[in-house]
């Protein structure tokens, strides 16, 4: 047995606790940031061959880990744009040179550009939504990614393009003869009742329709739409300075007052300015009481500033407008890998792969192998502090088992050096 040995062995482990002491200081410093994994420090031994009538003390290897499949606590908060992941997956994120790396840390704000970055400076990275709502995506590479900004800094003005108006039209009514119904526009066109409606044009500008129902046979009624714009300026309706947008006739089941089955149900027009819109009349009565509108709506809205983001389970980020309408403008992707514990950590809370973590995979949240993403939610850190003081006093107390067995050694060197006074 080597007296050296005996002392390189136990350096060997007061630099392995040394180590794990370090690893320990690291989680602490760590133990409040966001999407932080801890590090953990295993050991193995190294033997030395040993003949039977002698023993060679070997020493002892470190290997320090990141625990970074490790799922932290979530935690919720006022922010929209605090994320979170529940579950397996990574943000595919980007740093100032361009370089698209991968993190848990999802404290993000918007920035001057209003790309979405978190406390270590690095951009949200995710797919545009194109106008059909569908989403490009490269499984195994960055391909197609861009920066989500909180806000759009253009207006947004959806023109009409289908509506609904459903009505009771009052059986007891009186017939209005052709020739002065609504549809032949004259002065003296006469009508049962009428209603307003909004819709939008192409740029969001906002148009009314006049709406008239006017019962012209039994169990029969007409219904026809003006641009209320074009209505007379003294009589505030007819007649209107252009003809109506559309006509339709409408018949009734006289046993039960509902829509006969041959009747259209369907009202379609150009909006002017817009699209063509086709305005649903279904579950129309025809009962014995008063006029009534049971719905109206119409969907499109006019021009709008964005005002906050709303991010959903999926990774879809909606932008929301002034006028409480919303947007889907992109989709959060997340990352996965074989190992996640064999990634690479760099500064800044991010890892990146190589050969031993596996090749990247990119899904969306909620698809199989992939978590989902929580809004107004930050996972914590995995260190915990109770645990990381236990292992530090482990260590200490380790660390001066080893230097009594080098003092040891060191005062047998002294005793055999001595032999030669």
């Amino acid at each position: 047995m080597s007296l050296y040995g005996v002392m390189r062995t136990s350096a060997s482990g007061m630099a392995a606790q040394a180590s794990r002491i370090s690893a320990v200081s690291d989680n602490v410093a760590n133990s409040n940031t966001v999407g932080y994994k801890e590090v953990n420090t295993q050991f193995s031994s190294m033997v030395i061959d040993n003949a039977l009538s002698d023993y060679n003390s070997g020493s002892v290897a470190v290997e320090t880990r990141r625990l970074t499949s490790g799922q932290g606590t979530l935690v919720s908060t006022s922010s929209a744009t605090d994320l979170a992941i529940q579950g397996n997956g990574f943000f595919l994120v980007q740093d100032p040179n361009g370089n698209t790396v991968l993190t848990r840390a999802g404290n993000f704000v918007p920035n001057a550009n209003n790309e979405l970055v978190n406390a270590a400076g690095y951009k949200l990275m995710g797919y545009p939504i194109s106008g059909d709502g569908t989403t490009s995506v490269v499984v195994n590479g960055y391909t197609g990614l861009v920066p989500i900004t909180s806000a759009s800094t253009q207006l947004s003005a959806v023109p009409s393009t289908s509506g609904t108006f459903q009505t009771n039209m009052p059986y007891t009514a009186d017939i209005v003869p052709s020739g002065s119904l609504p549809s032949d526009n004259v002065a003296t066109s006469t009508f049962t009742d009428k209603s307003s409606l909004v819709v939008y044009g192409d740029q969001g500008q906002q148009v009314t329709l006049d709406l008239y129902v006017t019962k012209t046979a039994d169990d029969t009624w007409e219904v026809t739409a003006y641009n209320k714009a074009d209505a007379d300026a003294s009589s505030g309706g007819f007649p209107y300075a252009t003809g109506a947008l559309a006509t339709q006739t409408l018949t009734f089941d006289p046993t039960n007052g509902a829509l006969d089955s041959s009747s259209p149900t369907a009202l379609t027009l150009n909006v002017p300015g817009g699209k063509s819109m086709t305005i649903d009349m279904t579950g129309t009565t025809e009962l014995a009481t008063n006029y009534s509108v049971v719905t109206s709506n119409a969907n499109g809205n006019k021009a709008s500033a964005p005002k906050t983001v709303e991010i959903a389970d999926d990774g879809t980020v909606y932008v929301a407008f002034d006028n409480g309408t919303r947007k889907a403008a992109y989709r959060i992707p997340l990352g996965t890998v074989a190992s996640a514990d064999n990634l690479d950590s760099l500064s800044g809370n991010v890892f990146v792969t190589n050969s031993r973590s596996g090749g990247l995979q990119i899904g969306f949240p909620g698809d199989p192998g992939f978590g989902a993403v929580k809004s107004s939610q930050l996972e914590q850190s995995t260190a915990d502090i109770a645990t990381q003081f236990t292992e530090m006093i482990d260590a200490q107390r380790t660390y001066t088992a080893n230097s009594k067995v080098f003092q040891t050694g060191a005062d047998l060197m002294d005793v055999l050096v001595n032999l030669k006074r």
